[in-house]
């Protein structure tokens, strides 16, 4: 990666060095809000903006991440899949803009850690993840072969591995990149249904041994860009959704985004917040060509602009409640 590539995903969002995870959050869903395609149909600059600032977020806030990220300058990501997690060594002397590729700054970094390169013929660990927008992995990679096996485990030494991020609506509804593979241009076709993990294997892709004149394979691993909305709880594609103190004492008919777009839901009279609603058939794909379902977490808001007859009414309601709900807590001891 050339220095000009490098994204300052602290700049990107908005805040310090040293902003709070809380203050990441809030930077986030902000430009988040202001930039998702849904507030700006047809502007492809707010979407290259809505994904860079998911990428942003994505990093900034996993601690392991952004720990990485800060260590590691620019190449904080290669040198994270090479298997570098802080160890000893001092990398304050490094100018990461002042390294043309990756594998001049590794090669300095082994050169001040004191290690070796690895034997010839050895499995590579480090690999290329390709930046939304699909550009670039690298030498050493071409072409592609569709599939989503699960399981599928890279083992020979001339396996190579990356990653590849998509947005939650590339995911869901497949999609076509087109990635510049050294000096070769491919169009990759992703089918419907990929999820955070899944495995994509590229057969004789990867690296080659002139010596036996074999070629290893290229495994892809599915990142997801954070969304605004939506997110992954195991299999289950997971949203909250606000209600009303009303709407969950009476019940009510509320409108919830799904992938398809708004339905209506039920909310039975009752509800409690956190409980969370199933919506069959409305969620993530899978690979029988089926759905899965959204579960919908509710959560109570109370106002907090009240008028001056919604305050009485509370208040009203108040005098005459009968029920206390932390009864049960009256008799909790040590």
């Amino acid at each position: 990666m050339a220095a000009t590539d490098f994204k300052d995903y602290y700049a990107v969002l908005g805040v310090s060095k040293s902003a709070s995870a809380d203050e990441i959050k809030r930077a986030f869903r902000k430009l988040a809000r202001k930039y998702h395609p849904d507030v700006n149909p047809n502007d492809k600059a707010a979407e290259a903006k809505f994904k860079e600032v998911s990428e942003a977020y994505e990093v900034l806030s996993d601690d392991d991440k952004r720990r990485k990220y800060d260590q590691f300058g620019q190449y904080w990501k290669q040198a994270s899949q090479a298997g570098y997690q802080g160890a000893p060594g001092d990398f304050g002397g490094f100018d990461f803009g002042a390294y043309g590729s990756f594998e001049e700054f590794i090669s300095e970094l082994l050169g001040r850690m004191g290690t070796g390169a690895a034997p010839g013929g050895q499995r590579q660990t480090y690999s290329y993840r390709t930046p939304p927008g699909g550009t670039g992995f690298g030498s050493g990679f071409s072409g592609f072969d569709g599939g989503f096996p699960t399981g599928a485990a890279s083992g020979s030494p001339l396996d190579q591995e990356a990653n590849i991020s998509l947005s939650l609506g590339e995911a869901f509804q497949g999609t076509q990149k087109r990635l510049r593979i050294g000096s070769e241009v491919v169009d990759v076709r992703i089918p419907p249904g990929a999820k955070p993990g899944t495995k994509i294997r590229l057969r004789g892709k990867g690296s080659y041994d002139p010596r036996t004149q074999q070629r290893g394979d290229v495994y892809l691993t599915v990142e997801l860009l954070a969304h605004n909305f939506f997110q992954f709880e195991g299999d289950k594609l997971v949203c909250e959704v606000p209600i009303a103190p009303d709407e969950a004492v009476l019940g009510a008919k509320i409108e919830v985004p799904t992938p398809d777009g708004l339905v209506t839901v039920n909310v039975p009279a009752g509800i409690r917040s956190g409980q969370s609603l199933r919506l069959r058939g409305k969620g993530w794909p899978d690979r029988k060509g089926g759905r899965g379902d959204q579960l919908v977490k509710v959560l109570i808001v109370a106002p907090k602009d009240l008028t001056t007859a919604e305050k009485e009414l509370y208040e009203k309601i108040r005098d005459q409640r009968r029920s206390n709900p932390r009864q049960s807590l009256q008799q909790i001891t040590l």
